[in-house]
């Protein structure tokens, strides 16, 4: 859950900020002070307000931001918050998983560092009717970019209820999953389910009672789903992280904020796969071909300080890892990148224009 503020210029105001944003600049701050003259891209797959990017184009004048958002809000108020390094940036309206395209589209044929602050951000949380949260009364909505078609109240009233059990299951790690779907599937036979204070009572009901007295609210887990399923966030995360790794120059850097287990575990596996040495374990010595050409810049995954949880609680679940790219890319993309010329899994129309 992102934290951040709009304030124009500056990275820093009061109330949310970006998360752990000192340690973000610390870890991405030698991939962009490049001693040479070449151009020095940036890019933050997750824009949001801006904050991060701000303190980075703050920090290092040098630096051309490419910033991305499936949100057009938020391409829009980033954009007013940026305007201070108007000519040093390029909003574009465009999934994560799009930067292939968008690199492509923009003639930029490797980048110093990107960043993802994963997950539903402030702002649309704060944003009643955007449906994300459970503690409203609401459309059931939770799409991320508002230009697309499939939103929550299609997928609880006309998703099966295997189906529902199964995004329940993998996407909220819901206990109750079936119980929840086959309750979301008898309610919508009365009618259909259309706001978000429904649901809620729907999930209340259907998980026991001993349940609803630990772990919080009880509609946490199936919001966490359905805003997933909507969005598309995990498979266009698995499709992301190595196109953003394999958009690297040498020294470059990747730095992957999560906020929750399932996130983290995609990172995690997608940075241990580039970061490992693959010889075969009954070889001598080890293959310069089977050389890692990442390393990694955090041990595990770093969390946030229990001062700036206090101060900024949406910041107390934040994994956060990094890697390098220490070694020349190979003539073909690693880990399942996909080719310029290829849609994303999900369909999505190209990425827009910039500004």
């Amino acid at each position: 859950m992102r934290g951040d503020e709009e304030r124009e210029g500056g990275p820093r105001a009061t109330g949310h900020v970006p998360v752990m944003l000192d340690r973000i600049l610390a870890l991405l701050g030698p991939a962009l002070s490049t001693p040479s003259d070449e151009d020095v891209f940036f890019v933050d797959a997750t824009l949001g307000l801006g904050g991060h990017a701000a303190a980075v184009l703050e920090a290092h004048p040098r630096v051309t931001l490419i910033g991305l958002d499936r949100d057009t809000s938020a391409i829009e108020r980033s954009g007013r918050r940026l305007q201070a390094y108007a000519g040093r940036t390029h909003l574009v309206h465009a999934v994560y998983d799009e930067i292939p395209r968008v690199l492509a589209e923009l003639g930029v044929s490797g980048v110093h560092a990107v960043l993802f602050d994963l997950g539903v951000s402030s702002p649309q949380l704060d944003e009643a009717e955007r449906g994300f949260a459970y503690s409203y009364d609401a459309p059931l909505d939770m799409r991320m970019d508002r230009t697309q078609e499939l939103t929550a109240e299609q997928v609880v009233n006309t998703y099966s209820a295997s189906d529902l059990t199964r995004i329940l299951r993998d996407y909220g790690e819901e206990r109750f999953a079936r119980r929840v779907a086959e309750a979301i599937v008898r309610e919508r036979g009365r009618a259909p389910l259309t706001s978000t204070g429904r649901l809620v009572e729907v999930v209340r009901d259907a998980i026991p009672a001993a349940a609803r007295r630990t772990g919080g609210h009880p509609g946490k887990r199936t919001f966490q789903a359905l805003r997933m399923e909507v969005n598309g966030e995990l498979p266009a995360l698995e499709w992301a992280l190595p196109a953003a790794l394999d958009a690297l120059v040498v020294g470059g850097r990747v730095a992957v904020l999560s906020y929750h287990s399932l996130e983290d575990r995609i990172v995690k596996r997608a940075f241990a796969a580039r970061t490992t040495d693959t010889t075969p374990p009954d070889l001598p010595v080890p293959l310069p071909e089977r050389q890692p050409r990442f390393r990694p810049l955090t041990r595990g995954a770093e969390q946030p300080s229990d001062e700036e949880t206090t101060t900024n609680p949406r910041a107390a679940s934040a994994r956060l890892r990094a890697v390098e790219r220490t070694r020349e890319r190979e003539g073909r993309p690693r880990g399942g990148a996909r080719p310029l010329d290829e849609d994303p899994p999900s369909g999505r129309r190209q990425a827009g224009g910039t500004t």
